[in-house]
């Protein structure tokens, strides 16, 4: 078989309601550019046969490993089963927009030696509606240092999952994911990939990201302990690297925004009093401080399509 371009990695759990539209939102490909690697813990064969629909067009390695239940395992898993000198995550309820191949594939032989590849995402609901546009603070360059990224990613998790197209060395250098963690190891890597090399991106959306009642974000986040703390780890792994004039300040702001996104997640399930306490984190950062805040973080891209989504209700 020829080696692909780009092994694009599913894990897989009761996810029937969806990845039919992920697969096929997936370019038929008969030159062989991408394989797919899925890895399914559901209880139920129904999202085998949903795969098996898609085989023909697809080279795609499907397994059931309904032993390896957290998305973490079997995406590293999968990652070790990789072929292509890039990777990419594919959750089963999110999308590949046309052209994203042709996209990414373009940018990669303008600069095959970046360790990782981010692109902006579309933001859509759990009936495929677009609710807005995500953006990484990268705008007016295509290319970035490491450290530039860092500084800014520490802040806010600003990248949509499905966007990320990683070095497949960079990844196994990184160690995979971290899986003691269960909602930031995504960030946790992109730091590691930021921290290994330069980082390309592209300002039009390759890729949409669906929020949705079901989401780990939205059931996770009942737990604000839990879902702080899992912030607070990758906040405190990276603050020390980050250095130079700004670093002090950017520490600060990285810490206030673990807070602030937990005390959003208790707005949105409806402790509404968690709005006064966020009032008092941006105060507490004054002036410039919001601004970088705002800027780094793009917390107006993530929040308004959920509100947008909340009240259709559809959250």
């Amino acid at each position: 078989m020829p080696i692909p371009r780009l092994s694009i990695i599913m894990p897989v759990h009761e996810g029937d309601a969806y990845l039919d539209a992920a697969l096929a939102s997936l370019p038929d490909d008969a030159n062989g550019l991408i394989e797919v690697i899925a890895l399914d813990s559901s209880s139920t064969m129904r999202c085998r046969d949903i795969a098996a629909r898609h085989a023909g067009r697809l080279t795609l390695r499907y397994e059931y490993r309904p032993d390896i239940l957290s998305w973490t395992a079997k995406t590293n898993r999968a990652a070790a089963m990789a072929r292509a000198p890039h990777v990419a995550m594919l959750h089963q309820d999110d999308l590949w927009l046309p052209d994203r191949l042709t996209a990414i594939l373009a940018a990669l032989d303008a600069d095959p030696d970046a360790a990782m590849l981010l692109t902006a995402a579309t933001i859509i609901d759990e009936g495929g509606r677009t609710l807005g546009r995500w953006r990484c603070p990268l705008e007016g360059r295509s290319s970035w240092e490491g450290p530039a990224v860092m500084e800014r990613l520490l802040v806010q998790n600003f990248v949509a999952l499905p966007s990320v197209v990683m070095r497949r060395d960079i990844w196994k250098d990184a160690g995979g994911l971290d899986e003691s963690l269960w909602y930031t190891p995504d960030w946790d890597i992109y730091m590691k990939a930021a921290m290994r090399g330069r980082v390309s991106y592209l300002a039009e959306p390759t890729v949409a990201f669906r929020i949705h009642g079901g989401s780990q974000t939205m059931l996770g986040s009942r737990t604000p302990a839990d879902f702080l703390n899992q912030m607070e780890i990758v906040v405190a792994r990276y603050a020390p690297v980050i250095a130079g004039p700004k670093a002090k300040t950017i520490r600060h702001i990285a810490a206030a925004s673990a807070r602030i996104n937990c005390l959003l997640a208790e707005v949105m399930h409806g402790r509404k009093a968690a709005l006064a306490q966020i009032m008092g984190e941006l105060l507490r950062l004054g002036p410039w401080g919001v601004w970088r805040y705002m800027s780094h973080s793009r917390i107006i891209d993530r929040v308004l399509p959920r509100i947008h989504a909340r009240l259709r209700g559809a959250l």
